[in-house]
């Protein structure tokens, strides 16, 4: 029979706990975002800072300065989703969920906060804390999606989990906030009449204060939310499956979710003891293969394949967005050297909230919406597709048209990159890995998947974004070499995303509206109730003896009564 209290869960009506589990996980993400959207201005003021003026224009951060400073942070990601991932299925998810947490809320402060005033110095404790703030955002992946895959019902799982997802959109609009906030009241108090008044080439030092708060202020959305993650309980899939303590699995949910049936879960439980006199011996447990086995490979190797596939396909292009956002601000903001430094952030954060609520957030909204009605396989092929159509539609022209006439077509085009990475493949990686895969094994994969998304992540970023420099040197950025050209850089990007097209067709498969247990194909049942403590036959179903219950089928787990069966044994 199954086991109860996930049926329980599975059926459970959608209420407040849900929705305050979406934003407690969703934090992470939150900080994620934020940390990424605000580097860019950021740059741009360090540029301005500790670089001198050239030629007439101000002091600009070296591409590859920058490139280092993405890389070590996706590397650290890369990092963090494989070590908390295989911490989340060995010592549980609540336990390693606020690690990092508190990883990440003190190298937010750290990025900030460094001690030095030289160049070289700044820089290097700047990367060093964001490769710290990378292993806690990469820890939070795996987990965020595992728990709140894990509390959520049937029905309404996929919308849970791309919630959480769409925390990211909310981070990025934080981020430009902020910066905007930030950057326009240090703008008003600076001195701009004294002999050192700010102008585009001359930037006080009060300027190096501005970037350390704009960075600083990541820490407070999650230090919030702290004490709400620590008194999360473990998800009853953890507790049940992995600890194999049904009894606390079923208590923990009756504090968290009102409707909660406790009485009727236990009754049922007591009449299957009753139901089996005597008791035959527990024979083991059918599925007792490891994570690097032959078995493993058979059962979820092909699933592992689609997931870490798409999430490194996926994150090519998306993360390579960047190549043509300066084409972008030519004819709708002032170069460099007609503003100062806080008005070029300012004018660079205002962009990025310009695109998020135009098209990153409203396809996350998409998603929550119609994921649990046409399905995550669906959605991430329509994803993919319109991704490829608008990446060509940029790409064809690019050298003949879009190059001199940066039109609002143009931006139009590029926004609606954005939306069907958001309302397709962006939002379903995040989800599928966390349905797809059996609970002793699934934040470790989802963490795999992931962190071969940061790879991607790290090609997009970097490798695209010098690939995509002009072949005639003088047409060449300061401080690139020659590359591919856009036009042949975007047509690669849209060959990717049709690679990710052809391989959700053939390799992914649908989760909606079906268990987690029946999603992880294995036919995971709960087969027989060997040995129970006396303390069962006395329990008659009474919501104040519960708790005496608890105390005493606690000791299941370590009997080992509870096991799993496959679906030819249990049927037997």
């Amino acid at each position: 029979m199954p086991l109860k209290v996930l049926s329980a869960l599975d059926q459970a009506r959608t209420q407040y706990y849900h929705f305050k589990a979406t934003v407690i996980a969703g934090m992470g993400l939150f900080t994620d975002a934020y940390d990424l959207f605000c580097i860019p201005p950021v740059m741009k003021l360090i540029g301005r800072i500790y670089y001198d003026a050239k030629d007439g224009n101000p002091g600009v951060t070296p591409p590859a300065v920058i490139s280092a400073t993405v890389a070590i942070a996706l590397l650290g990601t890369v990092i963090g989703q494989l070590v908390f991932g295989a911490l989340g299925d060995r010592v549980g998810r609540r336990r390693v969920y606020g690690y990092s947490l508190i990883l990440m809320i003190f190298c937010s402060v750290g990025c900030g906060f460094s001690i030095c005033r030289t160049r070289t110095c700044v820089l290097t404790s700047l990367c060093f804390f964001r490769f710290l703030l990378g292993i806690g955002i990469g820890g939070d992946y795996p987990l965020s999606a595992t728990i709140m895959s894990e509390f959520a019902n049937k029905r309404t799982r996929g919308s849970f989990i791309a919630g959480v997802f769409s925390m990211q959109g909310f981070g990025i609009l934080a981020s430009s906030a902020v910066t905007m906030a930030v950057a326009a009241l240090f703008n008003k108090f600076a001195d701009h009449d004294g002999d050192d008044s700010i102008s585009p080439l001359n930037t006080p030092e009060a300027a190096d204060l501005c970037w350390r708060i704009i960075l600083m202020i990541g820490a407070v959305p999650a230090t919030l939310t702290f004490y709400w993650r620590m008194t999360m309980p473990e998800t009853a899939r953890y507790t049940a499956l992995v600890e194999r303590d049904v009894a606390k699995a079923t208590s923990d949910m009756g504090r968290v979710l009102c409707d909660f049936d406790l009485d009727t879960i236990l009754q049922d439980t007591e009449a299957l003891h009753q139901s089996v006199l005597p008791p035959p011996p527990p024979p083991p447990p059918i599925y007792n293969y490891g994570f690097f086995s032959r078995e493993f490979l058979r059962r979820h190797g092909a699933h592992l394949f689609a997931c870490s596939a798409a999430w490194f396909i996926l994150d090519i292009p998306y993360y390579s967005s960047t190549l043509f956002q300066s084409q972008i601000y030519k004819p709708w903001f002032p170069p460099a050297n007609h503003v100062n430094a806080y008005e070029e952030a300012y004018n660079v954060a205002k962009f990025q909230a310009i695109i998020a609520v135009c098209s990153t957030i409203p396809g996350y909204f998409f998603t929550m919406a119609l994921i649990d009605r046409i399905g995550r396989r669906k959605i991430q092929m329509i994803g993919f597709f319109f991704m490829a159509i608008f990446l060509f539609a940029l790409a064809a022209p690019y050298d003949h048209y879009w190059y001199n006439h940066t039109n609002a077509w143009y931006i139009v085009l590029y926004a609606l990159t954005f939306f069907f990475s958001n309302f397709g493949p962006n939002t379903i990686t995040f989800i599928l890995p966390a349905e797809l895969f059996p609970a002793r094994f699934r934040s470790t994969c989802h963490g795999i998947s992931g962190a071969w998304g940061k790879v991607g992540a790290i090609i997009g970023a970097i490798g695209f974004l010098f690939a995509s420099q002009a072949k005639n040197r003088e047409n060449v950025q300061s401080g690139y070499e020659p590359g591919i050209g856009m036009m042949n850089a975007l047509l690669i990007l849209g060959s990717i995303c049709i690679a990710g097209l052809v391989l959700t067709y053939f390799y992914t498969p649908e989760t909606m509206m079906r268990s987690l247990e029946e999603n992880e194909g294995s036919g995971n049942r709960v087969g027989e109730i060997s040995e129970l403590p006396n303390t069962m036959h006395k329990f008659r179903g009474s919501s104040s003896d519960v708790s005496h219950v608890m105390s005493d089928t606690s000791r299941i787990s370590s009997s080992g009564s509870f096991f799993i069966n496959s679906p030819r044994s249990s049927s037997a």
